[in-house]
């Protein structure tokens, strides 16, 4: 791999994502800052190589474009000279002065693109290199608590995992329903008693009446057997007085 595809990486490289799949965050920012730096100086060197290439190209053209020139003014001064096979001559120098300024220029233009394109990739590496370098305790300081707080969560699910058999709500659910269950008996026993105790008054009343209805019977027995007896002993006495008229 080239040394900019190297650095056309790392310039796409998603930091919080490198750090999130690192054992060690703090190591691998580290880690991908020296590799920023490295790839910010093997970068240069060849930046700098490609521009001094481009320089060259630069001038061969200017020295290729400045010789066929002369070899222009030279196949003029020949012709008015008379000297058609110098001039012959001039020109055909001249013509491979042209070829070759031609060549050069081709391969100028196509240089300069690539050092435009290189230059490029440098600036976003370096933008990024400082960004990443501004914001390295930022990034370390988020990734640490995204370490505690996933830790924190886990403990928290391994908890209530553990604790699943004995579900707080579900505890409480069964706690209330024993205890309305014990409410309902003393309520029921409380009304049992009750009824109890009512059925009992009840009995009272009932014998208080019977007692009553058996004293007022007796009276009116006493009375009617007295009103019988009455009434035989009127009856003896008559029976007496009648006897005692016939003796007469």
């Amino acid at each position: 791999m080239g040394i900019f595809d190297r650095v056309t990486n790392l310039v796409r490289a998603n930091v919080n994502d490198l750090l999130d799949r690192a054992e060690d965050p703090e190591k691998m920012l580290d880690q991908i800052i020296r590799d920023m730096e490295s790839g910010i100086g093997d970068a240069k060197t060849q930046v700098a190589a490609m521009i001094a290439q481009e320089k060259e190209l630069e001038a061969d053209f200017e020295a290729n474009q400045k010789l066929a020139d002369e070899w222009g003014e030279k196949a003029k001064r020949a012709v008015a000279a008379s000297k058609d096979d110098l001039a012959r001559e001039a020109l055909r120098r001249k013509k491979d002065a042209d070829e070759n300024a031609n060549v050069y220029q081709q391969q100028l233009e196509i240089q300069k693109q690539t050092v435009s394109k290189l230059k490029s990739q440098l600036n976003q590496l370096e933008a990024k290199y400082q960004s990443t370098v501004s914001q390295k305790e930022a990034l370390i300081a988020r990734q640490r608590r995204a370490e505690v707080q996933k830790k924190v969560n886990q403990q928290a699910a391994a908890t209530v995992t553990s604790l699943s058999p004995l579900d707080g709500s579900a505890e409480l659910d069964r706690i209330e329903r024993k205890i309305r269950s014990n409410e309902a008996q003393a309520a029921a026993y409380e009304e049992l008693g009750t009824d109890t105790f009512d059925n009992q008054f009840r009995e009272l009343d009932y014998d208080v009446d019977i007692e009553k209805e058996l004293e007022a019977l007796k009276a009116g027995t006493s009375g009617v057997a007295g009103e019988l007896a009455a009434g035989d002993d009127d009856k003896a006495t008559t029976t007496t007085y009648k006897v005692t008229q016939v003796d007469e």
